[in-house]
């Protein structure tokens, strides 16, 4: 059975994180996508620090479809560095956990065959 996870990754808008989250739930690669459509970032990069408006995105998914989950935000993502961060659920709603792992697409596993 897969661990549940929630993945935060900030956007520098709230037209990207749609974007984003349109084709992860699309995509069957996440449960739900939550958008907080204006935070405040301060940090450093390349030395100096910053200041920016960003959208952040809370995603649910489970571990298994983390890896393809991360190269698909990768690939999607205006930021050289994008932030992908994965926390495992430790509890939850035990009707809300089935939802959630019925809503990705699982991975099959070495000698199964999904078709």
């Amino acid at each position: 059975m897969s661990h549940e996870i929630i993945v935060f990754v900030t956007t520098p808008n709230s037209d990207e994180a749609n974007r984003i989250a349109n084709a992860l739930v699309s995509d069957q690669l996440a449960a739900c996508v939550n958008i907080v459509p204006l935070i405040e970032s301060i940090y450093r990069w390349e030395g100096e620090l910053k200041r920016d408006t960003e959208a952040l995105m809370i995603i649910k998914t489970t571990n298994d479809r983390y890896a393809e989950l991360e190269r698909r935000v990768k690939e999607l993502h205006s930021y050289t560095t994008p932030e992908v961060i994965a926390l495992e659920i430790e509890r939850g709603s035990e009707d809300y956990l089935k939802w959630l792992r019925d809503s990705v697409l699982e991975v099959p596993q070495s000698g199964e065959d999904h078709r």
